[in-house]
């Protein structure tokens, strides 16, 4: 079950389009005329009296056919200049392949330059010994004939080679007899597929046909009748698809081949209107034109989505429906150098490239201008949609975000729960995207020694960045404090080195400093009233969401697992200071009520009035501990003035204690509490 759920996507790698075999009948029938005249005479409206006038000149069935199929190819090879072959053939008494399906054969140079050595049909020959079924016995040969993009494919997989698709398209341009003959020629298609299938078989050198579509095309002359009928696309057998045009020589021939590319190669068409143009090089005024391009369909992806698609199509008989999407041309006064923001760029080709706007839009653009395209919206506004500029001498139509742009403002979230939020950590998210950013890996031995493949390590970093990332700046307080980036830039690590343990433990016992000294945190307040938690509620957010970024990452070495121990180990305070802040804190709370219904004093107290104001000398909670450890005998009060110009004796000792822990290096938590009490006590009482 798992092998025939991999094969489905490999079949699919190469789609019908990726072959196209051109048969074009070269047959004596060929050469009649399409009886549709060339305008050539320009003097036609100037012509004086007593002028003779030319005689009329009309293509002929094949001069026809060769211009439309190379219009074709010219379309394709512009859209598509990689990976979409095609192979010319020709046929009469014999077939001629005009190129192969390598790469370097794939340009409309090379095709012209065969098809002159070719010429046109010869009237004399004998019809009995022409046949366009040389040409199509030959384009089916050529579809089993394996393409350097199947070699590849096929060399890469190895023993599953089978697995890579063959399918192609046979375009047949011929002048039927009848309906009867266009069925003999999808049957001689047909027996040809399953004669070379069984050849394929047994070789290397061979693929088999899995799918084949043949595309028949009758032309016929102006002012004659069909003998043929249209017949959409049927299927004569799982391996055959056949359809058949009818159509006349000339324009008609032209539109129904455009119409075909289009619909063979997925291509849509823009027809970009009001481009002023100059009649004359000195002319004061200019007229406006309109140039019609060709390009994947995809740059017209925004306007199905969002419904506002303007088509404007025109309808013969002959050429069915031919639609269009028109943008106008536009010269917002905005600044040449300006950024803009595209969802997507795809290559053009223009329909008739031949034609004088044509060819001045194209050499606008490949002198370096771009060309902003607006479209009109049901609504009645216009909005600039599309892009036309070169990259490399080949012209792109960008496709530009309509929709509001996430550059211009802060992103927010103005409708649903919690109302606005602007408050996303977006210098944090452009810091992680610097972070994160990937670049080509040259191939190499060594890359694929190392284990996984760059494109797994990439997605393994960015999952391992991301398991723990709040993206509002009010739902995380770790990642508002500078003090935890060293912790927070390390942990989400493959693995930790020594030194970044002792990092991630020092940042660790900082925090503990931290707290200690009862430093404030940066704890929104956002969507709440009042002051916000107290001090020992904002440091137990802060431990619990330490602790779950920690956990997040834990599984990753031994050292992760450090980390969090130093943390827990932190956070676990022995039971008689956890003892001593309860009482602080009832008895805090008790004077906080005995202050509200007492007034200030007066300025003019005594020195021993002011000091019990000086909360770094007196603080409630420090008071009554002090009391307590003087009640049990340990320590005696002095009585020691405010601002005296003596340095406070409490510093001395905090910093004679600081320099005896250090020097006994604690490794965790509890090895620092046992550390402060034992140099506590070392301390002589005239320290200092």
């Amino acid at each position: 079950m798992q092998n025939s759920h991999r094969a489905e996507p490999e079949m699919k790698m190469f789609s019908v389009s990726h072959k196209t075999a051109f048969v074009v009948d070269h047959c004596p029938y060929m050469a009649e005329s399409s009886r549709q005249q060339v305008e050539c005479d320009v003097l036609t409206k100037s012509r004086g009296q007593g002028m003779i006038p030319l005689a009329p000149v009309s293509k002929s069935l094949w001069t026809c056919a060769v211009e439309c199929s190379m219009e074709y190819c010219r379309i394709l090879y512009d859209v598509y200049p990689l990976k979409k072959l095609i192979n010319y053939i020709v046929s009469d008494s014999e077939f001629h392949i005009l190129n192969s399906w390598r790469q370097e054969d794939q340009s409309t140079h090379e095709l012209m330059s065969a098809l002159a050595a070719v010429g046109p049909p010869n009237p004399q020959e004998d019809p009995e010994c022409c046949s366009v079924l040389h040409g199509l016995v030959a384009a089916v040969e050529s579809l089993c004939k394996i393409t350097e993009y199947q070699h590849e494919a096929r060399t890469i997989l190895m023993d599953t080679a089978d697995r890579v698709a063959n399918r192609g398209r046979i375009i047949c341009l011929t002048n039927a007899k009848s309906d009867t003959h266009v069925r003999m020629l999808e049957d001689c298609v047909q027996e040809t597929i399953l004669e070379q299938n069984k050849m394929a078989a047994g070789s290397d050198r061979l693929m088999s046909i899995q799918q084949c579509e043949l595309v028949l095309v009758h032309i016929f002359p102006q002012g004659e009748d069909t003998l043929v009928s249209d017949r959409p696309k049927k299927e004569v057998s799982s391996l055959l698809t056949s359809e058949v045009h009818s159509v006349r020589a000339g324009r008609h021939l032209a539109t129904k081949l455009n119409i075909l590319v289009q619909q063979h190669f997925d291509l849509a068409s823009t027809t970009i209107t009001n481009i002023p143009m100059k009649e004359e090089q000195h002319a004061n005024t200019s007229a406006n034109y309109d140039v019609e391009l060709l390009h994947h369909r995809d740059a017209h992806l925004e306007f199905f989505k969002s419904g506002d698609l303007h088509m404007a199509g025109s309808t013969s008989r002959d050429s069915g429906l031919k639609e269009t999407v028109t943008l106008k041309w536009c010269t917002p006064r905005t600044n040449s150098v300006e950024l803009h923001y595209c969802t997507g760029a795809y290559r053009i080709s223009p329909t008739d490239v031949n034609s004088r706007p044509s060819s001045c839009l194209t050499n606008f653009l490949l002198n370096g201008r771009s060309v902003l395209l607006e479209q009109p919206r049901k609504s009645g506004s216009k909005v600039i949609s599309h892009m036309l500029s070169s990259h490399g001498g080949e012209i792109f139509l960008h496709v530009l975000n309509s929709t509001r742009s996430t550059l211009e403002d802060p992103p927010s979230i103005s409708e649903g729960c919690g109302g606005r939020v602007t408050d996303y950590r977006i210098t944090d998210f452009g810091e992680f995207m610097r972070e994160n950013r990937l670049t080509p890996v040259p191939e190499s031995p060594d890359a694929e020694a190392s284990g996984k493949p760059p494109a797994e390590r990439a997605k393994a970093q960015l999952e391992r960045y991301t398991r723990y990332w709040p993206m509002i700046i009010s739902q995380t307080t770790i990642f508002n404090m500078q003090a935890v980036v060293p912790l927070a830039n390390l942990i989400v690590k493959e693995s930790l080195s020594e030194e970044d343990l002792l990092t991630c433990q020092k940042t660790v016992y900082n925090l503990v400093d931290m707290e200690r000294k009862n430093d404030p945190l940066p704890i929104s307040t956002v969507g709440s009233r009042g002051k916000g938690p107290k001090r020992d509620e904002q440091y137990r957010i802060m431990w619990n969401e330490l602790e779950t970024l920690v956990k997040t990452h834990v599984a990753g070495s031994e050292r992760h697992q450090r980390v969090l121990d130093c943390i827990i180990a932190c956070r676990s305070k022995p039971p008689e200071e956890e003892e001593r802040k309860k009482r602080g804190r009832k008895r805090e709370d008790k004077e906080d009520k005995a202050e509200k219904n007492i007034n200030k004093d007066s300025e003019d107290k005594s020195w021993q009035e002011s000091e019990r104001t000086i909360t770094q000398h007196t603080s409630r909670l420090c008071k009554g501990y002090l009391t307590k450890e003087e009640s049990d005998g340990v320590l005696h009060q002095m009585t020691w003035p405010p601002q005296s110009p003596d340095i406070t004796p409490i510093e001395m000792v905090w910093d004679e204690l600081d320099r005896r822990v250090k020097e006994k290096q604690p490794t965790s938590a509890q090895h620092m509490w046992e550390l402060l009490q034992d140099c506590w006590k070392s301390i002589p009482g005239e320290a200092g």
